[in-house]
């Protein structure tokens, strides 16, 4: 029997992420038209159908990091291991794939062992009651080091046609990759907003202590949310690895500051309790259309880096400043 939520373990930011599109949404949004309207306004031919479908095809990654990132913050967590994750994943499925396993069983590997990744970093968090932030930073040494220490440091090259074209193909002249990233964007959208799973994150991550009190799973809870988290995590791994041929162990550095940007970006709370899987999918097209108008407009790396920065630190403010409005 599912137990009811009410007040106070169920808060007016986490009743707010029930809505598909909030005010903060919009705002969202309204961010996202700006920052476009600059670059077609800075860089010739920037909203031309072949640049604005390279800009979603280059968000798809972080956007589907994202998602899962938004379902930890939901809950009160952080997952700083998704980009080990995501290598660990990424150079035993190219491992598996030289050795002529069946693609699709690779794929299933491969999924596998960010779910196995995430179920640790939940069962730490959850059980042996660590801080997150604490259990994903330890997790993410250990999770890197693993995939270099298979490796033996060295790439896996030579990724077979049939996994290329899967993950890096096109359907209806749409690109594989956005396609992958709409469907697990609404059924991300449909867990949040359309099931326990969705009230219990809400909950957990709004008053912990309410929800317990009223009955909701919080270990379990927890756990999905890690568990989810690590296998879009491995899922992304091999959208890229399906694009570049090849697996490094090094892959994924930095995709933590990417995710957790995307998220803040779209209203997800760092506190927790309150996060929006369309803000989300904004706010990693909103990292993707600046990047891209910035290497455009021949702007070295490491500005795009501070530029990143800067944005969580806006996006931040925002949501301290709008806390509890909505």
């Amino acid at each position: 029997m599912t137990p009811t939520l009410a007040t106070p373990g169920e808060t007016t930011a986490a009743r707010s992420g029930r809505f598909s599109f909030s005010l903060r949404d919009a705002g969202t949004l309204i961010g996202l038209v700006v920052i476009m309207a600059v670059f077609a306004a800075l860089v010739p031919g920037f909203l031309s159908e072949r640049n604005l479908i390279n800009i979603l095809q280059q968000s798809s990654i972080n956007a589907c990091l994202a998602l899962g990132m938004t379902l930890v913050i939901i809950s009160g967590g952080i997952d700083l291991s998704v980009g080990p994750t995501a290598a660990v994943s990424a150079v035993i499925t190219a491992t598996l794939l030289l050795a002529g396993t069946p693609v699709p069983l690779a794929i299933l590997a491969g999924l596998g062992i960010g779910v196995l990744c995430g179920f640790i970093n939940g069962v730490l968090v959850a059980y042996v009651g660590l801080q997150p932030f604490i259990v994903t930073l330890g997790t993410l040494s250990t999770y890197r080091a693993l995939a270099l220490i298979y490796t033996g440091g060295n790439p896996v090259l030579g990724i077979p046609p049939g996994f290329r074209a899967l993950f890096n193909g096109t359907l209806f002249g749409v690109p594989t990759p956005i396609l992958i990233v709409a469907v697990i964007a609404f059924a991300a959208w449909v867990l949040l907003t359309k099931t326990p799973i969705g009230e219990y994150l809400l909950a957990v991550g709004g008053n912990e202590e309410a929800a317990y009190v009223a009955g909701v799973p919080i270990a379990r809870t927890k756990i999905t949310a890690y568990v989810i988290s690590g296998g879009l995590a491995a899922l992304a791994s091999l959208i890229l690895i399906g694009r570049l041929g090849a697996a490094e162990p090094i892959l994924g550095n930095l995709w933590e500051l990417d995710a957790i940007a995307a998220a803040a970006i779209g209203g997800a709370s760092l506190m927790g309790g309150k996060g929006s899987i369309v803000g989300t999918i904004l706010g990693a097209i909103i990292l993707g259309a600046m990047r891209n108008g910035l290497t455009l407009m021949n702007v070295q790396a490491f500005y795009q880096l501070l530029a990143t920065g800067l944005i969580i630190l806006v996006a931040m403010m925002i949501d301290r400043a709008t806390r509890g409005r909505e």
